[in-house]
C-alpha cells in the first residue's frame, strides 16, 4: 500500500527540506521530539506517543463489538461519547472493552459528540473514528506514522491511491468533489478527499482546530481550520466499507447544504469565529 502523503498547497506547508523523502522530514518545529539516532548503547529511545480514540456512537450496539475488537494496541485511551442511545451501545462497549472511557454528549449531532471527546481526550494524539464499522481501526497506525514524523493532523483519503469506498453512492461523490474543489480553491490546496471523518491530529493543536459545528459539517471545519492556521497536513489511503448494520443519520441534501454553509463562513476573509457564532 501506498502510504506516501498528500501535501496541500497552503503556504505553511510546502516548506520542506531539500533531498531524501519529504514525507519521513517535514519541515519541524523547535518543540519537536529529536529523531536524532541513539549515540550511546545506555540511550534510551523518547517515550512513545499517546493515542486517545474517539468513537461517537447513538444506537450501535450491534456494530460496537466488530469495531472494538480491531482496536489496535497502540491506542491507550478509548472515549465512549454516547448520543442518548436507546439500545445498549453503552453496556456492549463495556463489555468489549472494560477500561472504556463513557462520556454523555452535552448536545445532538456529530460535531457536538466529537468536541464532547476531544474535550475529555488526555492523551499526546487524538483519533477519530465511526462507531458504524465503516472505519477500519486497524489503519489507524498509518495515521500514527505521520503524526511520529513531524506532521500535526492527518486525515484518511478514499480517492487517492491505494483508498477506497464501497459505500459512496453517486450523490454523495459527487456532493464530495464539489465541495472538495472548493476547499483547494479557496485555500490553495491539493487535497483529494473532504467529507470523510477519519482523522488524527496533536491534541496540543485543538485550540487552534476552534471546532463549534454540532453537526456532520464538523469534519469540513476541522480541515479549513488546519489550512487556515497553517498545520502541517497529510492524507493517508484509507477503505470505507458499508456500515454493518442499521441506517445512517448522514443525509446526503441537508448535510451537504450544511458543510456549505461552513465553507463560505470559514473562507479566507469571512468574518471572524465569534461573529460567527453569535450569529449560529
Amino acid at each position: 500500500m501506498n502510504n506516501a502523503p498528500q501535501l496541500n498547497d497552503h503556504p505553511a506547508l510546502t516548506d520542506q527540506p531539500t533531498g531524501g523523502d519529504p514525507a519521513e522530514h517535514p519541515a519541524r518545529r523547535s518543540t519537536d521530539r529529536s529523531t536524532h539516532p541513539l549515540r550511546r548503547a545506555e540511550d534510551r529511545p523518547p517515550p512513545r506517543a499517546t493515542v486517545s480514540l474517539v468513537v461517537p456512537a447513538r444506537n450501535e450496539a450491534p456494530n460496537i463489538p466488530w469495531v472494538f475488537e480491531q482496536i489496535p494496541d497502540c491506542v491507550d485511551e478509548v472515549i465512549l461519547v454516547d448520543g442518548d442511545s436507546r439500545d445498549a451501545t453503552v453496556h456492549m462497549a463495556q463489555h468489549c472493552l472494560p477500561t472504556v472511557r463513557h462520556v454523555e454528549q452535552s448536545g445532538p449531532g456529530k460535531g457536538n459528540a466529537l468536541r464532547t471527546g476531544f474535550l475529555a481526550a488526555t492523551c499526546d494524539y487524538i483519533v477519530m473514528i465511526d462507531a458504524d464499522g465503516s472505519m477500519v481501526p486497524g489503519e489507524i497506525p498509518h495515521f500514527l506514522h505521520f503524526l511520529d514524523n513531524g506532521y500535526d493532523f492527518v486525515k484518511g483519503s478514499r480517492f487517492m491511491a491505494g483508498g477506497g469506498s464501497l459505500d459512496i453512492t453517486r450523490i454523495r461523490k459527487l456532493g464530495n468533489q464539489v465541495l472538495l474543489d472548493a476547499v483547494n480553491h479557496l485555500y490553495h490546496a491539493s487535497l483529494t478527499d473532504l467529507c470523510y471523518g477519519y482523522c488524527a491530529f496533536r491534541r496540543s493543536f485543538l485550540d487552534d482546530l476552534d471546532l463549534h459545528s454540532s453537526g456532520f459539517e464538523i469534519e469540513t471545519e476541522m480541515v479549513a481550520h488546519a489550512l487556515r492556521s497553517g498545520l502541517r497536513i497529510a492524507e493517508v489511503p484509507s477503505l470505507e466499507l458499508p456500515r454493518r448494520s442499521g441506517r445512517s443519520n448522514l443525509h446526503a441534501i441537508s448535510d451537504g447544504r450544511r458543510v456549505l454553509r461552513t465553507l463560505l463562513s470559514e473562507r479566507p476573509g469571512a468574518q471572524s469565529a465569534p461573529a460567527r457564532r453569535s450569529t449560529a
